[in-house]
């Protein structure tokens, strides 16, 4: 006959209750039980809870593991696609050489842990099903992210990153396009915005775990973050927020990830079509002034009344922005060449074999010589692609004419609109008149004077100097500086003065496009007996010397 132990003990203390003297001998007798279960019973009514034994291991320990990573991708497979047992247990046996489990061991755990890991995917999106309204404090907190856009970049379509800086209380955005997500875009893309709000947060900035700003994600909120990240941030003097990695996290900066794609979806739709991503971004400049009107929705105020709440409390910038740039010192190579990120970039050929300091930017690499600006290119994205500029090349080319018309800096210079057609009709009857080699050498020698006088001026000498049937350099330059005072053009403005020599404040500031890349000294060439000149009396108060000074608002043609 079963007996509990509840009821064993209950009758051990009812025996010795009723019977004083009796002993625990006897009572272990009675009821057929050890001394110590009589010792039990009398120290407490209630038996203690039986010890469990330690779980037996399963023989699938070694592969759960394994197993839920199939059973998780049949979460998103098509339904007749999943894994059945026998195909895991192959895979088992092929992938982690394991043959230990019997097909029913498989089937019972996975008949158990399938509806498991079904819940918990279940579980895991229930949460963004339903957010919880926020309230911000003026000039507190903003949020960044970068999006995805395409565009059409001088022609051609290509993909691109929109950096959005969204101030969480007014909803007052910053958007800028950039090549690539590096870290040079990320620092630049705030310096902008700061600049454009006239400060920054007073608690922190919202991030997701980008790159450039984070090296390795640790326990909980701890971030291991890139060296050039921390000094920018102690620049600036703000700190960062980083969300939870994956889409648990993504709920905590809804509005910049909000703001993004409205923004695309409203601006950068149809793909814009510009000629360079400052051209671009003067535009994005532009709309993100017009949309202060704007209002959020639910809100009676507009963005812009909003921000003015903010925009006293924001902390102060510092009194010089920071240098976002990477300084690198490639070599020349022998082809006029220097490689940054795998790409590669021309450079004056009198660099040939010299180290030259580059500034890589976030759109742009500026190449210097001392503390001037001798080349500038558009960043490339792309690996082994390059950009070249005929201009560089030019003294290689005066004496290696032959090489001119295959060149990669000049079918770069066509496809950018550089090499105009008033160029190849003058290279056409050059060569006409002189033959190949001597024909192109006349045109190197006016594509030389781009560096002395607007492009617009020698363009219309050269279109003077075709029509009365000469293909002289120096009549082209002379045509060049009598359109240039026709027109009322001079070697450089104002503005240009600034550019090229940059004052004592700001001497790493960047020339215009069309810096001056090889000063020259004056030219003047014999007259070629082989071309017809007109009567030049009339032209004696033209023959100053051509300054060596570059127009830089005009630029160089090729």
């Amino acid at each position: 006959m079963y007996r509990s132990r509840e009821w064993i003990f209950e009758r051990i203390r009812r025996d010795h209750r009723l019977e004083p003297g009796v002993s625990g001998r006897e009572l272990a007798r009675r009821y057929k039980v050890s001394r110590n279960t009589v010792a039990k019973a009398l120290a407490q009514p209630v038996p203690p809870p039986r010890k469990k034994p330690p779980p037996r291991q399963s023989v699938l320990e070694p592969v759960k593991g394994f197993i839920d990573v199939m059973l998780r991708e049949d979460l998103a497979a098509p339904r007749k696609q999943k894994h059945t047992i026998s195909r895991v247990m192959e895979r088992l046996a092929a992938e982690h050489d394991f043959e230990l489990a019997s097909y029913t061991t498989v089937r019972d755990y996975m008949a158990r842990r399938r509806p498991e890991l079904v819940l918990d995917a279940k579980e895991g999106r229930r949460h963004l099903e339903g957010t919880v309204p926020q309230t911000k404090q003026p000039g507190e907190e903003a949020e960044v992210d970068f999006a995805d856009v395409w565009l059409d970049l001088a022609g051609q379509r290509r993909k691109c990153v929109l950096f959005t800086l969204r101030m969480s209380y007014s909803g007052k955005a910053v958007h800028r396009v950039y090549a690539t997500a590096s870290q040079e875009a990320f620092l630049e893309g705030h310096a902008e915005a700061f600049e454009a709000l006239g400060g920054c947060p007073t608690v922190h900035i919202r991030y997701d775990n980008l790159k450039p700003a984070v090296k390795q994600v640790l326990f909980g909120r701890s971030r291991t973050e890139t060296a050039r990240w921390a000094a920018f941030k102690s620049w600036y003097s703000f700190s960062a927020f980083y969300c939870t990695p994956g889409e648990e996290g993504a709920h905590e900066k809804g509005g910049v990830e909000h703001e993004g794609g409205r923004f695309r979806r409203k601006h950068l739709v149809p793909p814009p079509d510009v000629e360079s991503l400052a051209e671009l971004n003067e535009r994005l400049a532009a709309i993100d002034l017009a949309e202060d009107a704007r209002h959020v929705h639910g809100r009676p105020t507009s963005i812009g009344f909003d921000f003015q709440a903010e925009r006293g409390i924001l902390r102060p910038l510092p009194a010089d922005p920071y240098d976002c740039g990477i300084d690198l010192t490639p070599v020349v190579q022998r082809n006029g060449r220097i490689t940054v990120r795998q790409s590669y970039y021309s450079v004056p050929a009198k660099f040939i074999g010299l180290k030259v300091r580059v500034k890589l930017l976030a759109n742009e690499l500026w190449v210097y010589d001392g503390r001037k600006v001798v080349a500038r290119h558009p960043r490339l994205t792309r690996r082994y692609s390059a950009h070249d500029i005929l201009d560089h090349y030019l003294e290689i080319l005066l004496v290696r004419p032959g090489a001119f018309a295959g060149a990669s800096a000049l079918a770069q210079a066509r496809a950018e609109g550089t090499f105009t057609k008033t160029h190849e009709a003058f290279w056409a009857a050059a060569k006409a008149k002189c033959g190949d080699r001597e024909g192109t050498r006349l045109l190197i020698e006016v594509l030389l004077l781009h560096r002395q006088l607007p492009a617009e001026a020698v363009i219309a000498g050269m279109v003077t100097v075709v029509r009365v049937g000469s293909v002289n350099p120096d009549l082209v330059a002379i045509e060049a500086r009598k359109a240039m005072e026709n027109t009322g053009l001079d070697d450089r403005d104002d503005t240009d003065v600034d550019e090229a020599e940059p004052d004592a404040e700001d001497e790493d500031a960047p020339v215009g496009e069309g810096a001056t890349v090889i000063s020259l000294h004056t030219r003047r060439l014999p007259p070629d007996p082989r071309t017809a000149l007109p009567d030049m009396a009339k032209y004696d108060r033209l023959l100053a010397p051509v300054t060596s000074t570059t127009n830089h608002k005009k630029g160089t043609t090729a």
